[in-house]
């Protein structure tokens, strides 16, 4: 692992892997910024950490990722405050919602599973520049990607929106890392282990599930191990502990920046 201080964002930070990333990593003596969508939550978080910071920054942003206008938002207001960042964990997902369909006309669920990392990451990529990391919380599950659901047609059961908004996330991350080559940041898919006891776990499957701090060792060893630094386009599978091969729809470049294409499009259409 590196001695270097980073400055690492987390999206979703205030509890869950997240939460447990953002401790290790403060502990380790990083600057982290965390993310979350309560200001009351954020606060209770960050001086919980600063307690703990062995010398490094706790910083907060508060952003709802399901309307594009506020992940933009999000990546102004980092920017503005940092020229450099070492590390982005795109770790914010969401399994089941109350409103399917965002102010966006999108759905939910791919919202903030899909879209919000993409266009986070494409954001600041000015600021992870070529020698930063971009890591994306993928899942065992993965299933192909309706690209009529992706676009908010079709409406999808919770289980399966949230398998093809990984699969969808896990695809953009292989076309942009494959696309940006040496001139942009390592950008790696993670599961970080099935089962572990999030919010998220237990609301859909009902079970406590797994220590949380599994996902965090494999997210930091991510962010700061060399290892990872040169795995750019590769997805990590912590089921197995190993670099292995995901869905086989991530291994078809032609799919993936197909992928691409419908997610550029849809934001060039909200964003005008």
């Amino acid at each position: 692992m590196s001695n270097k201080q980073k400055t690492i964002l987390i999206t979703g930070s205030t509890d869950g892997i997240g939460l447990e990333t953002a401790k290790m990593l403060v502990s380790l003596g990083h600057n982290v910024l965390l993310h979350g969508r309560s200001t009351a939550k954020l606060e209770n978080v960050v001086s919980a950490l600063s307690a703990i910071s062995d010398g490094g920054q706790v910083e907060s942003y508060v952003a709802d990722l399901s309307p594009m206008a506020d992940v933009e938002a999000l990546s102004k207001a980092v920017a503005e405050k940092h020229v450099k960042l070492d590390v982005l964990i795109n770790n914010a997902g969401i399994y089941r919602v109350a409103e399917i369909i965002s102010q966006d006309g999108l759905d939910t669920r791919f919202a903030v599973n899909t879209f919000a990392p993409y266009l986070l990451t494409q954001r600041l990529l000015p600021q992870l520049g070529a020698s930063g990391r971009v890591i994306n919380l993928s899942s065992a599950a993965q299933a192909p990607v309706d690209p009529e659901a992706l676009v908010g047609r079709v409406k999808l059961p919770d289980g399966m929106a949230y398998a093809q908004s990984k699969l969808a996330l896990t695809m953009w991350s292989r076309s942009m890392a494959l696309s940006l080559k040496d001139d942009g940041p390592a950008i790696i898919a993670v599961n970080p282990r099935s089962m572990l006891g999030s919010k998220m776990v237990k609301q859909a499957y009902g079970v406590a599930g797994g220590d949380l701090r599994i996902g965090a060792e494999i997210l930091a060893r991510a962010a700061l191990s060399d290892e990872f630094a040169t795995a750019s386009g590769q997805y990590f599978d912590n089921d197995i502990g190993r670099f292995a091969s995901p869905h086989p729809d991530a291994l078809n470049t032609q799919k993936c920046e197909a992928i691409v294409r419908v997610i550029e499009a849809v934001l060039a259409e909200i964003l005008q």
